[in-house]
């Protein structure tokens, strides 16, 4: 084990791999060593429907997936191989004045940042994506460069390019605490002993608050469920097809294999105290019945809009959490009131989608460089003092999720 480094990342999901990535290539002079106590990439990143889209209403993502797209190819260019992306686009279907508003503002978000995007018919929208009905359907806005990926080989890039340029990646090695100094962390605690390192990024995904609140931090995020499924293979589902987005419906959808992926928000999003959680969480139950509850609720919303809802058979059910804050935003930047400490977490559902933005600003602020991106929105300081632990802050973050209407 090394007893001493640069920088330590505790939590080895995409977020810290990214991370190792930009600070091994940016900092050949300097080491960096990444702790995962189980595998790379097993947890949130894994299960993530990972809906690569740049043009949001939350313009301080759209530089941070930006990044993640650009970097992909770099990455692909270095290993010789390829991430697959599928860039199939995603409609944007708006059937209330609402939303009409909202999809607006969006198209004129997507001129802001130079990226495609067009309204088109209703008969080419179902050309484009024949399970859907878009009678409701008052305007309907396509951007043409979106796309999705497979999660957990993206954050398996960002590993082992970040281990080309000489990143130290340990799984199996539990981080147990920090070390401090006065107001300055100075390494972590682990199974295997203690690392001494000039700066410690807490990149532990739904677990970050506890190892902070070491220091007296609160790290505003909790743990809330995202869930998704996987219909059976059918005609109308083309691998092809576009990512759709039903904010009256708060539902989402893309193409998977000739199946058809579809998420819809319930009423009251299930959280989960972060101490409360297995430290592996494939031994979580999420749901007794596979979240057939929540469809029988909230499945009628959906079917307005996939009539075939009701008659297709579902073949799988994937569930996780992501680190949700009450305004949605990341938890990104210095940890306030102390030195050498960093965190990167709360991805609020969009964790894949920003990972190369978050790698490089937090990777370039550890290195002590200026940040290349603006993060002033994701300061974790913004909600004041807070208990991450305490239920009243739970539930509201757990309806930041419950309430969202995006992918």
């Amino acid at each position: 084990m090394i007893k001493k480094t640069d920088l330590v990342i505790i939590g080895g999901g995409i977020f810290g791999c990214a991370i190792a990535y930009y600070y091994s290539k940016n900092n050949p002079d300097k080491k960096v060593v990444l702790l995962e106590r189980n595998e790379l990439n097993n947890a949130a990143t894994s299960r993530a429907a990972a809906l690569m889209t740049m043009v949001r209403s939350k313009r301080s993502y759209i530089p941070l997936t930006m990044e993640t797209f650009k970097v992909a190819k770099e990455m692909e260019d270095e290993l010789g191989e390829t991430l697959d992306f599928k860039v199939v686009g995603m409609m944007h279907v708006a059937a209330s004045a609402p939303k009409v508003k909202d999809l607006e503002k969006l198209m004129e978000i997507a001129k802001e940042y130079h990226q495609e995007a067009y309204y088109i018919s209703k008969e080419e929208a179902k050309k484009k994506a024949p399970w859907l009905e878009v009678d409701e359907a008052i305007k309907i806005g396509f951007v043409p460069n979106e796309a999705y990926c497979d999660p957990y080989m993206l954050g398996t890039f960002f590993a082992r390019c970040a281990r080309k340029h000489g990143a130290v990646i340990k799984q199996g090695v539990e981080v147990l605490g920090l070390l401090t100094e006065a107001d300055t962390v100075i390494g972590v605690k682990t199974g295997e002993g203690e690392i001494h390192a000039n700066k410690v990024v807490d990149a532990a995904g739904i677990w970050a608050p506890i190892l902070a609140r070491e220091i007296g931090a609160g790290i505003p995020m909790a743990p809330v469920r995202s869930q998704y499924w996987i219909t059976e293979r059918g005609e109308n589902f083309p691998a092809d097809s576009p990512m759709v987005l039903l904010p009256d419906a708060q539902a989402y959808a893309r193409p998977e294999g000739g199946s058809l992926l579809f998420g819809i928000r319930e009423g009251k999003s299930l959280v989960a105290s972060p101490k409360d959680v297995p430290r592996d969480i494939s031994d979580f139950v999420f749901s007794p019945d596979e979240g057939m509850n929540d469809l029988l609720e909230n499945g009628e919303r959906l079917a307005r809009f996939f009539p075939g809802f009701y008659d297709i058979g579902i073949k799988y059910y994937v569930a996780g959490f992501s680190g949700y804050t009450p305004d949605s935003q990341l938890v990104v930047g210095e940890v306030p009131g102390t030195r050498g400490f960093f965190v990167a977490s709360g991805c609020c559902g969009a964790g894949i989608s920003v990972a190369g933005g978050v790698g490089l600003g937090i990777a370039e602020m550890a290195a002590g460089r200026a940040n290349p991106f603006d993060f002033s929105e994701f300061d974790m300081s913004r909600f004041g003092k807070i208990d991450p632990f305490a239920e009243e802050w739970l539930n509201k973050c757990a309806a930041a999720r419950s309430n969202k209407v995006s992918g």
